[in-house]
């Protein structure tokens, strides 16, 4: 039985190598009240579709919003209103999931403001849509897919993905309740040559530094830091105890600075155009 104000949602990502789209589809509950929701970001615009219903299943995940069907497998795309038009079919190969569920030993905690979920950090995607009369070619694209549920999303946060040539990486640091306190949590996957490493406060990663739209992580011997250089950032609801009445900002594919290394040593930095970036950090 679902609680009285809840959310759920996904987070599908795809970009070829001119354009990034992305896919939240939704179901929300606050005070009893039901809704649903699809919300759509490119970098020049986003859109939010409401409705009253939506279907899902987690395994194997699958989610239908009205003409629409996300899953694991791929997408099939009926959009039509005033301000927007998506039509098209996208399909998804070799996805690559992480090796454990990325809330570690806090998936069992009780009453936790949000939980997350990382389904594919990378895949291949294949097909084509028509947004708006424009034809979005994806040969050879790529994709992630997240997701997210609980009551409401972290007063403050940073939440950062990107896939690059080596691999892709994707990393959140919130400002968390627990009971009568909160501390400052994070998860991260830094996928790269297919070895996967880890950042999480379960591991022991400690926040170093945020602030002048940059964060920085340590854990152990290793150190990540992830900046956005220039953002391009498009209003998006997020949940507030249920109900998507907040606003927030995203870069879905922003200029952003990210290096990662082991005692001092290079594992891999670069800057890259397709990052997507939310700053809600003060």
């Amino acid at each position: 039985m679902l609680k009285q104000d809840y959310f759920k949602g996904w987070y599908f990502k795809c970009s070829n190598k001119d354009k990034t789209i992305a896919f939240i589809p939704a179901f929300h509950k606050n005070n009893r009240k039901q809704s649903a929701s699809l919300q759509v970001i490119t970098e020049d615009a986003a859109f939010h579709i409401p409705s009253d219903t939506l279907n899902y299943q987690e395994k194997p995940l699958s989610v239908k919003f009205g003409n629409c069907i996300f899953s694991r497998h791929g997408m099939k795309l009926n959009i039509k209103n005033d301000s927007l038009t998506i039509q098209g079919t996208l399909r998804f190969h070799h996805l690559s999931p992480i090796r454990y569920n990325i809330m570690g030993p806090f998936q069992f905690v009780p009453f936790m403001q949000c939980r997350h979920s990382v389904y594919s950090m990378r895949h291949q995607i294949d097909g084509q849509l028509i947004c708006n009369g424009q034809q979005l070619n994806f040969q050879n694209g790529t994709g992630y897919i997240e997701g997210d549920c609980g009551s409401s999303f972290p007063k403050q946060y940073v939440w950062t993905q990107c896939c690059f040539q080596n691999g892709s990486l994707m990393l959140s640091v919130a400002d968390i309740p627990m009971f009568r306190t909160h501390f400052t949590g994070m998860i991260g996957v830094i996928l790269l040559n297919k070895t996967e490493y880890r950042l999480a406060t379960y591991l022991g990663a400690k926040l170093k530094y945020v602030g002048e739209n940059a964060v920085i992580v340590e854990q152990g011997d290793y150190e990540f830091t992830a900046a956005l250089m220039k953002k391009n950032a498009q209003p998006l609801y997020a949940p507030d105890n249920g109900r998507m009445s907040r606003t927030i900002h995203e870069s879905a594919s922003c200029q952003a600075y990210y290096r990662f290394s082991r005692k001092g040593k290079l594992l891999c930095e670069f800057i890259s155009d397709k990052a997507s970036f939310e700053f809600e950090f003060q």
